[in-house]
């Protein structure tokens, strides 16, 4: 759980429309979005001194267990946007993080979150993951000053 008055840092992955992200009404194709959240998650968390290939060294994982999207508006191919992302909610071996992805006029195109497991590889990667506790140290990284 979150601890009274937990405050969030957010993080910021710019992302770009392309051709073949939506269709001719401006409807991106849901599995961007999910792609974006993702590529999302795994900057976020290099951000504040996790990134990904030392976790994958180390046999760190994040598996996703759930995951959610809304559609707000439409888009256009050209659009310039971020993946704003924060920590929602915390739990003893699981996460939830937010999404808003936002058009650089400000308009948000969507929101979603993901749950992901805090884990880690038994014997190395390969092998089977096991979730572990989420420290106090993990959580102080995704707060703001």
């Amino acid at each position: 759980m979150d601890a009274p008055g937990f405050n969030s840092i957010v993080g910021s992955f710019p992302v770009q429309v392309h051709w073949s992200d939506c269709d001719p009404a401006g409807i991106i194709f849901y599995p961007t979005y999910f792609r974006w959240f993702d590529s999302a998650t795994w900057a976020f968390f290099g951000s504040v001194g996790y990134p990904i290939k030392e976790m994958i060294e180390s046999g760190r994982v994040m598996p996703l267990v759930s995951a959610d999207c809304e559609f707000v508006a439409p888009a256009e191919p050209g659009d310039q946007c971020e993946v704003r992302s924060r920590i929602r909610r915390w739990g003893g071996k699981s996460f939830v993080i937010a999404h808003d992805v936002v058009r650089s006029d400000g308009t948000l195109l969507a929101r979603g979150a993901e749950t992901r497991v805090w884990g880690q590889h038994v014997a190395g990667p390969g092998s089977p993951m096991k979730g572990q506790p989420i420290t106090e140290e993990l959580k102080a990284l995704f707060r703001a000053g």
